[in-house]
C-alpha cells in the first residue's frame, strides 16, 4: 500500500505500444517541481497486439465509427485503475488535488473521463490526443484543460487538439491550448514546460 499523500496526485497516461516509464522524462521534471505530490505513470490495462507495450483499448480496425464504442469499453478498467491510485494516496475527496496527464491514447481516455464527468479532477493535461465527444457529453465543468500539440504531428493530426478546444469552451470549460511549431508526434521540451507550469499553478 502507497502511503498517503494529502498534498496532491499525477498521474501520467501513455500512449498505445508503451509503458508507463516511458514516460519517465516528464515524470522528472513534474517530480522535481512539484515535490510534494506523487507523480506515478502506470501500465495500461491491455496487452498491445502488435508487440511489446500496453494499450488503453485497441486499434485493430478501428474507424472514426467505432471508436466510441472502444474508449466505451475501455471505461471500467480505466476508471478502476484510476480510483486505486487514488484510493491509495488518500485522495477519494479530494480530486480538486488530483491530476491527470494524457499523451496520444492516454490523452484520448483522460478526455473522456473528464467530458463525461466521471473524474472531475483538479486539472487535465491533453498532450498530442485524438478526441472523441462522448455521449453523454457532461463535462466536469470545473476541471481547468490544458491542451499541447505539435503542428507536425503525423500520426494525429493538431485539428485534434482545436476540435476539442472548441468543444470545451463551447461548455464553458476553461481552456488553454497550444500548437506548438515543428514539433511531431511526441512530449517535446516546450509541452514539459508547459505541462509543469499549469500544474504547479493548480496543485
Amino acid at each position: 500500500m502507497t502511503d498517503p499523500v494529502t498534498h496532491g496526485l499525477v498521474i501520467l497516461l501513455h500512449g498505445v505500444a508503451a509503458f508507463g516509464y516511458d514516460l519517465d522524462p516528464l515524470a522528472g521534471v513534474l517530480r522535481r517541481s512539484l515535490p510534494h505530490a506523487a507523480v506515478i505513470a502506470p501500465d495500461a490495462p491491455f496487452a498491445y497486439e502488435r508487440g511489446p507495450g500496453r494499450q488503453w483499448y485497441s486499434l485493430e480496425g478501428v474507424t472514426p465509427e467505432n471508436r466510441l464504442a472502444r474508449i466505451a469499453a475501455a471505461r471500467p478498467a480505466f476508471d478502476a485503475l484510476i480510483r486505486s491510485l487514488v484510493d491509495a494516496h488518500g485522495l477519494a475527496d479530494r480530486l480538486d488535488r488530483v491530476a491527470l496527464v494524457g499523451f496520444s491514447q492516454g490523452a484520448t481516455l483522460a478526455f473522456d473521463a473528464v467530458a463525461r464527468g466521471r473524474w472531475p479532477v483538479g486539472a487535465l493535461v491533453l498532450l498530442s490526443g485524438r478526441f472523441v465527444a462522448p455521449e453523454p457529453f457532461t463535462p466536469a465543468l470545473a476541471t481547468p484543460v490544458l491542451l499541447v500539440h505539435g503542428s507536425a504531428d503525423e500520426a494525429v493530426p493538431s485539428e485534434e487538439t482545436r476540435r476539442a478546444r472548441a468543444m470545451l469552451q463551447e461548455a464553458a470549460m476553461t481552456v488553454e491550448s497550444h500548437i506548438v511549431r515543428g514539433v511531431g508526434h511526441t512530449i517535446s521540451p516546450t509541452g514539459m514546460k508547459l505541462t509543469r507550469r499549469f500544474l504547479r499553478e493548480r496543485l
